[in-house]
């Protein structure tokens, strides 16, 4: 119970910290600078080892939103670098393949299913 009590208040807490960004910066700041600053920042807390502690508490709270997914590109590529530099970047690739897949497969299934206005 105590688990899933820490991947509400963390995930929820990084997704609410994503929109007080996405609110309080300049309209020129879209969504999609908030994404890619977020997976950054997931990848550098990874790289100082201050991520993992954060995924050991929350689980899904702290995998699933976007700092996660640097987090996992990271620890593919760290797992990769003994095969040396084809290693570092089919690492992080395999590591975060499910979660490209599915954001394909979706976006494609979308398009299939609706029309765009505009």
């Amino acid at each position: 119970m105590v688990t899933y009590l820490w991947a509400f208040l963390i995930g929820g807490l990084l997704c609410a910290l994503a929109q007080l960004v996405l609110d309080l910066t300049p309209p020129r700041f879209t969504q999609g600078h908030v994404m890619v600053l977020f997976v950054v920042l997931g990848a550098v807390a990874a790289g100082f080892g201050v991520y993992r502690p954060l995924v050991e508490l929350a689980g899904a709270g702290a995998t699933l939103p976007l700092p996660g997914f640097g987090f996992a590109l990271v620890e593919g590529a760290m797992q990769g670098a003994a095969k040396g530099l084809a290693g570092i970047l089919a690492g992080g690739l395999s590591a975060t393949a499910l979660g490209l897949t599915v954001a394909v497969l979706g976006g494609l299934v979308t398009a299939l299913l609706f029309n765009p206005k505009g």
